[in-house]
């Protein structure tokens, strides 16, 4: 049961993280574009450039900001990886014979 519960939970991530693949990249592309300006920003010494980057920056950021549902997308991903992470991980097997159980910790023991 535990295995058909990850199963449609990634089915779930996957169809979240496809359905905002574009806002992603968008998102993306905004965010490298952001850090670009605002070195260019740091970097530039006159008062005119410094307003000019922040225009630059202001329209740059007015582009990122209808992708940021996008975000959804990021924790969409992060769910799929803990899914994944959850789904390679090994139930102990209990057995009922009782030797078998004695013999492991016994083992433990030593």
């Amino acid at each position: 049961m535990k295995q058909f519960l990850l199963f449609v939970g990634a089915l779930a991530a996957v169809a979240i993280i496809l359905a905002s693949l574009g806002p992603l990249i968008m998102l993306a592309i905004g965010v490298w574009l952001l850090y670009l300006v605002f070195k260019q920003f740091m970097k530039t010494e006159s008062t005119g450039g410094k307003i000019g980057w922040l225009v630059v920056g202001l329209i740059v950021l007015a582009i990122v900001t209808p992708n940021l549902p996008a975000l959804l997308g990021v924790a969409a991903l992060y769910g799929l990886y803990l899914i994944y992470k959850n789904w390679k991980k090994e139930e102990p097997e209990l057995s009922d014979d009782p030797f078998t159980n004695f013999e492991k910790q016994w083992k433990q023991l030593q």
